[in-house]
């Protein structure tokens, strides 16, 4: 066998389009998730979750249930094997205490698992699980989220709770114009097509987990120190996921399939309703934002604050970083952050698509139109005139910022120039149109992963890394980039992931996984290249190549890494029913090299629709006297359906990153920032009415003067 660079040059795999390699097992039913893999003898549990908002268990009345029809156990906090949670995880923060089951008899938020009932069927567990009777001392609770929460407190998170720079309240009386408004966003959810499920064994004396999650080495470590056993004895796999937007970490399911099967000595599943997702797998907290800009007359910033409360629980503290973004997007001589939380008695929020970033850009892109509007400036224009030189917080270089090129080509392509700025215009018979755009960013890291690459004797190859294919396409991007480190063609290669037996990997999460992944296997395979003598021999077992890439990631050096994104929509609002349509939207993005032009697209795209259902649809509701959600299910929470979406385009300018080894940024979040505020600032210039709280419902088009009024602005739908 030869190993020569020609190939790689002359038949590049990575930037051109290929289907999913696991495609055809997806759509033929060959590619089996977690919870449809068979095993002998396999125990199926069922969550019983509270009725109640705050209080205690004052006892569960398990005696009948276990007299049911194939009932094995009733776990509880009276029964159920002890877990530590004292502990740091891989990803530097603290398990949520949600997960480590029947600790004591707290109930802390609606939801909160109270029993497990493991059964020989699914049918019987749930039965019985319904049939449970828990008897609770209900205490007061609180669930109400408002602008007014003077115990609200700053907090990190994974960035600093504030930033200060210069004299805010000089720069804004010395601004000639001057905006401040607030925003809010609701309670959104991730709702994945494949619920949270686990099935967890012993073979041996060793723990298996067969999971859907977005990190096995992640879901092994935090396994592993819960229940005081040596990581090697632990095992996840996840080799299929239908989709997790940051959710599908360490839950309930794997935590409660341990401990039956501990309990039982045998294989047990444990699958989350959809409901029961709606407490359990977290969710985007509510924001309240206010941002206040000072600017010179033609739009040049002088002040800019950008505050964000949000919620978190009474058990864990998770913050939603909507502030972060002004960090990185807009400078000013004055520039002041904060990110707050307020603790209520309602489960913990946690990372969803661009956390931080989603709701952050609405609130600071649509600002940003407001004030282009005040100013008499076109809203990209005044973008362009207030790009800066460096980080604006961290002072720091850019190591690449093609925003501008973005918005030049989005413009172009979109037909902005034709736009008349003044709103209200446009009509197509009881529809008035309008157009609107925003910015958009997104952090491009890295993190450290380990990789291995095998020559077989059969002339093909073998990747093995613990990565975690979400939906993005990350088997296939994978394949390209080892494709091309190889020298070979993409159909010899073979990419086994989603076992954590590979050693450590960065998890799909932050758009990081790809990136992290392929810098490692792209490292492994060049090693490996090196070690192929031209014409050698391989063995039986082949030769491996190894690689660990924390010494590399390590390396990099410090600069604001990011990738960036204009976005443009056209809208439509019916003037009689108050429904906002969007016509067309249109996505130019700075991401890195693109891998696969087919997949990333697939990603931008969705994200951009997420931006639709964020702007028009999506709002969680919890009723403040009994604490849980209104229409906790797909039927009373609506996001964007096929209906809901025309023409979504996405597309890219050159921006390979010289810092990576393959020229990649991600592509899994940047879509979806800056998309609703697009939509919501077109929505302002079909209409003239600014809407300042999301998501637009058709009763906040039709009545925009039946809401409060943002401080010194127009009217607040």
């Amino acid at each position: 066998m030869t190993t020569t660079t020609a190939a790689t040059t002359a038949h590049p795999a990575v930037g051109t389009a290929h289907t999913r390699v696991e495609g055809r097992d997806k759509v033929t039913g060959a590619a089996r998730y977690a919870g449809e893999i068979p095993f002998a003898g396999l125990a199926h549990g069922w969550l019983v979750l509270s009725t109640v908002a705050r209080g205690r268990i004052r006892s569960v009345e398990d005696g009948p249930v276990l007299r049911m029809p194939g009932v094995l156990t009733v776990l509880h906090h009276g029964n159920a094997p002890r877990v530590d949670i004292d502990f740091v995880s891989m990803l530097g923060t603290r398990p949520d205490p949600t997960a480590a089951l029947f600790q004591h008899d707290r109930v802390p938020h609606a939801g909160w698992p109270v029993a497990l009932v493991v059964a020989e069927t699914p049918e019987q567990a749930r039965e019985a699980a319904e049939t449970l009777v828990v008897h609770y001392e209900q205490q007061p609770h609180d669930v109400a989220f408002t602008g007014d929460h003077p115990d609200a407190y700053p907090v990190d998170g994974h960035m600093p709770a504030v930033t200060e720079k210069g004299d805010l309240a000089a720069r804004l009386a010395a601004s000639a114009v001057v905006l401040d408004a607030e925003y809010t966003t609701p309670e959104e959810h991730h709702n994945p097509m494949e619920p949270h499920g686990a099935t967890a064994l012993w073979d041996g004396g060793r723990l298996e987990v067969v999971d859907s999650n977005q990190g096995t080495t992640w879901v092994q470590s935090e396994l592993a120190q819960m229940f005081s056993l040596d990581p090697s004895s632990v095992r996840v796999r996840s080799e299929h996921v239908g989709g997790g937007f940051g959710s599908k970490g360490v839950r309930a399911h794997q935590v409660g399939a341990v401990m039956a099967a501990t309990v039982l000595r045998r294989p047990v599943r444990l699958v989350m309703t959809r409901r029961q997702m709606f407490s359990l797998a977290g969710y985007r907290s509510p924001t309240v934002q206010r941002v206040r800009l000072g600017a010179d007359a033609d739009g040049r910033l002088r002040a800019l604050e950008h505050t964000s409360l949000s919620v978190t629980s009474t058990v864990h503290e998770f913050v939603e970083p909507s502030a972060g973004v002004a960090r990185v997007m807009y400078d000013a001589d004055a520039h002041h952050t904060a990110n707050r939380v307020v603790r209520l008695d309602v489960p913990t929020p946690t990372w969803m698509r661009a956390p931080g970033e989603a709701p952050g850009s609405y609130a600071l892109e649509a600002a940003l139109d407001e004030l282009a509007e005040k100013c008499g400036v076109d809203p990209i224009e005044l973008r362009l005139r207030n790009e800066p030189d460096k980080g604006p917080v961290s002072g720091l270089p850019f190591g690449s910022r093609n925003l501008v090129a973005c918005f030049r080509e989005g413009a172009r392509r979109f037909g902005w120039a034709g736009r008349d700025p003044r709103p209200g215009l446009r009509r197509d018979g009881r529809w008035l149109l309008g157009t609107g755009t925003a910015a958009a960013s997104f952090g491009a890291g890295a993190a450290p992963s380990t990789a291995a690459v095998t020559a077989e004797a059969d002339g093909t190859f073998t990747v093995r890394i613990a990565a975690a294919d979400i939906g993005t396409g990350a088997r296939t991007a994978l394949t390209l980039v080892a494709a091309d480190a190889l020298a070979t063609t993409r159909d010899r290669v073979r990419v086994r992931i989603g076992d954590s037996d590979f050693g450590p990997a960065m998890i799909a999460g932050g758009s990081m996984g790809t990136r992290s992944w392929a810098w490692a296997v792209d490292a492994a395979a060049r090693d490996l290249r090196e070690r192929l003598a031209p014409g050698g021999t391989i063995p039986p077992e082949g030769i491996t190549a190894r690689s660990d890439t924390s010494a590399a990631v390590g390396a990099l050096p410090p600069v604001e890494r990011h990738s960036y994104g204009a976005q443009f929509a056209e809208v439509a609002v019916d003037v009689t029913t108050g429904e906002v349509r969007v016509r067309r939207m249109l996505g130019i993005f700075a991401a890195g090299r693109i891998v696969n032009p087919l997949t990333a697209r697939n990603q931008l795209v969705g994200g951009m629709i997420w931006g639709i259902s964020m702007a028009l649809h999506e709002e969680a509701v919890r009723d403040r006297d009994l604490g849980a959600h209104v229409g906790a299910d797909l039927a009373g929470y609506h996001f964007a359906a096929h209906a809901d979406v025309t023409r979504v385009e996405a597309d890219w300018v050159d921006d390979v990153d010289p810092d990576d080894p393959v020229g990649i940024k991600g592509v899994g979040e940047i879509g979806v920032v800056g998309a609703a505020a697009a939509v919501a600032n077109a929505v302002w210039h079909a209409t003239g009415i600014r809407h300042r709280n999301l998501p637009i419902r058709p009763d906040r088009v039709l009545r925009p003067d039946r809401v409060l009024r943002a401080a010194g602005g127009a009217p607040d739908a």
